[in-house]
């Protein structure tokens, strides 16, 4: 233990996900040896993106402004929405280059042992956005694990019926049990140009 301020960093270190007490240590130590300057950047940085970053009206991924840049590309198809659980899924999609459409950010996925059920994510807002004729594809890219699966399930028995809409999900490719965030780009992009029709 230490003395004040040094045992308080390190507590609030030691908060972060992935981040344990000696991890949190040899962190606290490094900004300690940093200069000023250095660590006055990343104090307002971590202040400034609490209070510009927010969620886009449209597709809820973050943004720091009004509507996130790919909502607003005028190049986008309007056609696909793929609706993912995370803004960090949709990066992750981004990057393989693969999808030209537009996005959907749940904010998490169904999880009866976490206690969030479907009325706890932005699935009222995304059957709003199907009002739109344009929209002719709905992708499901949830995570291809045990909460992901019951997601996508639920949204393919909610959606199925939509008139005009094809409900597609992912391919083959993804592990089960893992994460989109930790998928490469080449296994993303073969499961998302190999996606599926849902039954």
């Amino acid at each position: 233990m230490y003395d004040g301020p040094v045992q308080d960093l390190i507590d609030e270190l030691g908060r972060l996900p992935g981040v344990g007490p000696k991890s949190a240590q040899r962190i606290a130590f490094w900004l300690l040896d940093q200069p000023a300057e250095d660590v006055d950047r990343l104090a307002h940085a971590l202040v400034e993106v609490k209070q510009k970053v927010h969620f886009c009206e449209i597709c809820f991924n973050v943004t720091d402004q009004e509507v996130c840049r790919i909502c607003r590309d005028p190049k986008r198809d309007p056609s696909s929405i793929c609706v993912v659980e995370e803004s960090k899924d949709v990066v992750a999609i981004e990057r393989t280059r693969e999808f030209h459409g537009r996005y959907h950010v749940l904010g998490g996925s169904i999880s009866p042992i976490a206690g969030r059920g479907p009325g706890d994510l932005h699935i009222a807002e995304l059957v709003r956005r199907l009002s739109d004729d344009a929209i002719t594809e709905v992708i499901l890219a949830t995570n291809p694990n045990l909460e992901g699966e019951a997601t996508a399930t639920y949204l393919s028995r909610l959606l199925g019926q939509t008139p005009g809409i094809q409900i597609t999900r992912l391919a083959s490719g993804l592990p089960v049990g893992g994460d989109l965030e930790y998928a490469d780009e080449v296994t993303l992009g073969r499961a998302f140009s190999g996606r599926r029709y849902v039954d």
